[in-house]
């Protein structure tokens, strides 16, 4: 299955000249990627392009410390010098001059690919993109400018380590990417929709309209422009599903990664087994879902991915582990070990966290708010895993009043605490949506799904003019 990558025998060889030093653990991923990227702008397709980044990483853990050396030489001869580079800065000779012998594991694979990207016809592809255009430019006139681009990849990792392990996986992500912006001939207003799965080309035959997210990239954009902005103050606020869980991602999952936890840099740190959040709140973090954007096979560690409950009616369960901050932390590892490519050293990861449906209704929610704001979309934003503090921009707001949506309204922002919006979430609606996006840490930019039901926060501070 993976041999054709690197064999059995060179693995054992670059990771037996790994620990020839010491160390209690050797690593190798090695990495053969093909991506592709194709652009339109104004209604001409302005770009293509395609790559083929390969290359392997070398780890190697000296007592708790982790040795990195990456290299996109692969070949037997570049492969033992990158390990002779690592073994070369490990101080604890314990356990050196050892034999690995490696078994083979075959992965199950829970995301079938039906039509790679690849292998489709550069009109076929390039219609998707004419597709989303047309639709985004007859909304409004006002639609002055429309982007869109389909975006593939597909990663063939291979990862072997001195424990025995002999793994490898092919992963394969397909995105569209449509923007849209309105003008007044004054002011602008964008709006964005980027849908995407761990599918090929068929993504637009079974999840994915090109025509429907265009529009929707473009009504966005015109109902912001004729938005007033957004008053500032502490109010209820409604925010709706899909995208919505960027401000769980964000805001809470970053600290319950063991990158945060295990040094004590995490609000969470210690608290398992406490109540962190309302008893409506449940969070998942779930790497097993079918052909979904943060969906694998394997981490990037070669583990199993796993279906984890961070958070059960309020209460913290798990934190996100990779296998050595589980070392630090006493802790078994989770599957959430990842990694942009070769380039980077694995850390815990998100992968596709959501909140769990509740049985609150979506009307109910905002009839009974009494004052407040609706986040239709959300825009991006920043946190501080430390202390949880968030500020994120609405990207599609709605102003309520006596529980009815009155008007739209611009320049909205949600600032806050993760531990205080978690127990401030009074309402959870039925149904749970997701959304994609591209989530940078540590170990480079990972594909992650952000997910949750309309939910209510009873009190947040809203910035505006």
């Amino acid at each position: 299955m993976i041999s054709h990558m690197l064999t059995q025998s060179i693995c054992e060889q670059v990771l037996a000249r790994a620990l020839r030093r010491g160390g209690s653990f050797a690593e190798i991923f090695y990495e053969d990627s093909r991506t592709f990227g194709l652009s339109l702008r104004s209604g001409r397709i302005e770009n293509a392009s395609t790559s083929r980044p390969r290359g392997a990483g070398i780890r190697v853990y000296d007592a708790l410390r982790s040795i990195y050396v990456y290299t996109c030489d692969v070949t037997p001869a570049g492969l033992l010098r990158a390990a002779d580079k690592a073994a070369a800065a490990v101080m604890d000779s314990r356990g050196s001059g050892r034999d690995v012998v490696l078994h083979e594991t075959r992965p199950a694979d829970l995301h079938p690919v039906a039509r790679s990207v690849f292998s489709v016809p550069a009109a076929d592809k390039a219609q998707i993109l004419r597709e989303a255009d047309r639709a985004a430019r007859a909304v409004s006139p006002r639609i002055t400018q429309v982007t869109a681009g389909l975006i593939a990849r597909e990663q063939h990792v291979l990862i072997a380590n001195s424990e025995g392990l002999y793994t490898g996986d092919t992963r394969t992500y397909t995105r569209l990417t449509c923007s849209a912006i309105a003008s007044d001939g004054t002011e602008n207003q964008t709006g964005t929709d980027n849908p995407g799965a761990r599918m090929g080309f068929e993504l637009f035959s079974t999840r994915v309209d090109p025509a429907a997210s265009g529009e929707k990239a473009a009504r966005t954009a015109v109902t912001m422009l004729d938005a007033p902005y957004c008053a500032a103050g502490e109010m209820p606020v409604v925010i709706a599903g899909g995208f919505g869980g960027v401000i769980f991602h964000e805001a809470c999952g970053h600290s319950l990664e063991a990158t945060s936890v295990e040094p004590g840099m995490s609000e969470f740190s210690g608290k398992l087994g406490e109540t962190i959040a309302a008893p409506c709140v449940t969070a998942i973090d779930d790497g097993t879902m079918p052909n979904e954007w943060g969906s694998e096979n394997i981490d990037d560690e070669g583990l199993p991915t796993t279906s984890l409950v961070l958070i059960e009616n309020g209460v913290l369960k798990n934190y996100m582990i990779d296998r050595l901050n589980g070392l630090k932390m006493g802790m078994a590892p989770t599957g959430s070990g990842r990694r942009e490519s070769y380039a980077f050293a694995p850390t815990s990861r998100m992968r596709n966290t959501f909140i769990a449906p509740g049985t609150d209704d979506d009307e109910e929610m905002i009839r009974t708010m009494g004052d407040g704001l609706y986040a239709a979309q959300m825009g991006g934003g920043s946190v501080n895993p430390a202390t949880g503090e968030f500020n994120f921009a609405v990207q599609e707001g709605y102003l309520v009043r006596d529980g009815k949506i009155t008007s739209p309204v611009r320049g909205a922002s949600l600032i806050g605490k993760g531990s205080e919006i978690l127990m401030r979430i009074d309402r959870v609606g039925k149904n749970m949506t997701m959304g994609q996006g591209m989530c940078g840490s540590r170990s480079g930019s990972v594909p992650t799904n952000v997910g949750q039901p309309t939910i209510r926060v009873s009190r947040l501070t809203v910035g505006g003019k």
